[in-house]
């Protein structure tokens, strides 16, 4: 697939809706796709993605290839492996966009094996080299500690973009585009895995990757009953809580608090850390945090070089404290 032309976008139609990481890849296309003259467009795969489709051109696609087909109703990795491989050879685009989610993970070094291309995992920023129209990754290195720039030599060029990197484009019901219906042969057994049973985990509130106010606690908390301390703040100011991977590690929280390099990537306007130290694993998650608030004992906690504010002290007299003041405050 020496040459190729145009952007292609791995989106996600979930419940028939566009997911918002699609929208977010969308703005990072359309950066891409303008730089090098070429067409953008959005793959959706699913068993009724009409909607997301016309959604996917209101936020900037060109062009929306609707993979339908019941076995792709459900997320297998196997079968919507098949039907993007289908697609990519018949379309032949010049970059492929993917975003790390937890399907992102699976799909995208797979699908490069497939094609015999490489991938820039875990970027935070795409562009174009103008002269070679090559694909510029930034991604994190050495643990976050240093960001290396890369580039694919094969087309496609795949890059897979980490979640909150970019801001989602503005939807825009008068944008005008095509709808291509895909048709794609599947055959349920390439799947190799099933799905026995579904368990929905019940959540209040706003999600974690979504939310405007984030109060996250670590290690230093020393067990899963402070963490009732942080619920109560995160409710007052309207906000959600999250964890460093120490705390969730050791069973204190679920994983889906988990906040850092291996768990979710936030960008609220402020984010409040408790005993967390700030290695960098964990900043990975939250660099993109607008405010920062460090509470740990430890002076000299890497936190603090990232912090905006910082309260030196034992969190069990600092964030009473502040609880009070923060409730005095909205009920004033």
């Amino acid at each position: 697939m020496a040459d190729g032309t145009g952007v292609l976008i791995l989106g996600d139609a979930t419940g028939g809706e566009l997911g918002s990481t699609t929208a977010e890849l969308l703005a990072a296309g359309q950066r891409v796709a303008g730089d090098l003259g070429e067409e953008l467009s959005v793959a959706l795969l699913g068993d009724t993605v009409d909607a997301a489709a016309q959604q996917a051109i209101a936020h900037g696609a060109q062009k929306v290839y609707a993979v339908n087909s019941p076995l792709l109703a459900n997320y297998n990795v196997d079968i919507s492996l098949a039907a993007l491989e289908s697609l990519v050879n018949e379309v032949a685009p010049r970059v492929i966009l993917v975003a790390r989610t937890n399907e992102g993970r699976e799909l995208a070094p797979r699908l490069a094996f497939r094609l015999g291309v490489g991938l820039a995992q875990d970027c935070l920023e795409v562009s174009v080299d103008p002269g070679e129209k090559r694909l510029l990754a930034n991604r994190p290195v050495y643990g976050g500690n240093a960001i290396a720039v890369v580039s694919c030599d094969q087309n496609p060029q795949i890059a897979a973009v980490r979640p909150k990197a970019y801001e989602p484009t503005q939807a825009d019901a008068s944008r005008q585009g095509e709808v291509v219906s895909f048709p794609v042969e599947l055959d349920a057994s390439v799947a190799k895995t099933q799905v026995v049973d579904t368990v929905i985990e019940e959540a209040e509130g706003v999600k974690l990757e979504d939310a405007t106010i984030v109060v996250s606690g670590g290690r230093g908390l020393g067990g899963p009953e402070p963490f009732a301390h942080l619920e109560e703040l995160a409710k007052i100011m309207g906000g959600t809580v999250g964890a460093s991977r120490a705390a969730v590690d050791s069973g204190w929280v679920p994983s889906s608090y988990q906040v850092g390099l291996t768990g979710k990537t936030i960008t609220p306007d402020l984010y409040i850390t408790v005993a967390i130290s700030g290695a960098s694993q964990h900043m990975a998650g939250c660099s993109g945090a607008k405010v920062i608030v460090a509470i740990n004992k430890d002076a000299e906690a890497n936190i603090f070089k990232e912090a905006r504010y910082g309260v030196v002290g034992d969190w069990e007299t600092v964030l009473p404290a502040l609880t009070a003041a923060v409730k005095e405050l909205s009920e004033g």
